[in-house]
């Protein structure tokens, strides 16, 4: 038989609906680290180049370190945000991710680097927002990226700010671009916004906060 024939009838390559690629971990102790995106609907971490501004960013407002600090990302996908800021120093990291093949991937990568800061919890977002808001918890840092064209943000906003210190910086990924007066309108006020690709991404924090360029501990 033709090899031409014998490779036309290979039968095709069976691929788990759960496999996908990696993205890596840009800074910190865990720099380099790969972190798995399960192929799942809705699922799009935050590229590279976002996060490397962002976390210029809270480098700027939080004193030059996270040390110390307490986050909460509230749709964790890959851990892309919530990993960064660990590794990044971060005291206190809790991951909300709702997808079971997702939160796999994600306990496989706290177990591999003993990320005891870490806490992964399985479950709806805004209902585990408005739980920690209800606990009195505070977070330093708020992440807000979820899946675009759901309209989220609008639904996640609240408990997401309810969850969020006084002092704190609110993080907010989107498909569209959030301005000044937006942002006032929901009692914030924009620190820094820029957009990379399709992709808007916005700081945040409340408008009592400090003065915008100050140095702060978040």
């Amino acid at each position: 038989m033709p090899l031409s024939q014998r490779a036309s009838r290979r039968p095709p390559v069976s691929r788990s609906p759960s496999a996908g690629h990696a993205v890596r971990i840009i800074g910190g102790q865990w720099k380099r680290t790969p972190l798995v995106v399960a192929n799942l609907e809705g699922l799009r971490p935050t590229p590279d180049r976002v996060r490397e501004a962002l976390f210029n960013w809270l480098g700027h407002f939080c004193g030059g370190s996270l040390a110390g600090l307490s986050a909460l990302d509230l749709f964790a996908g890959s851990g892309a945000l919530g990993f960064e800021a660990a590794s990044r120093g971060a005291l206190r990291v809790v991951l909300v991710e709702s997808q079971s093949a997702a939160v796999d991937a994600l306990r496989a990568v706290q177990a591999k680097l003993k990320a005891t800061q870490i806490e992964i919890l399985q479950g709806d977002a805004l209902a585990t927002a408005r739980r920690l808001a209800d606990s009195d918890v505070r977070f330093d840092l708020v992440f807000l990226d979820p899946p675009f064209h759901r309209g989220w943000i609008e639904r996640a906003l609240a408990p997401a700010v309810g969850a969020l210190a006084a002092s704190g910086l609110l993080y907010i990924e989107a498909e569209t671009r959030i301005g000044p007066e937006q942002a006032h309108a929901w009692g914030l006020e924009l620190l820094r916004a820029d957009k990379a690709g399709q992709v808007f991404y916005h700081l945040l924090r409340h408008r009592m906060g400090p003065v915008p360029g100050e140095s702060t501990s978040c």
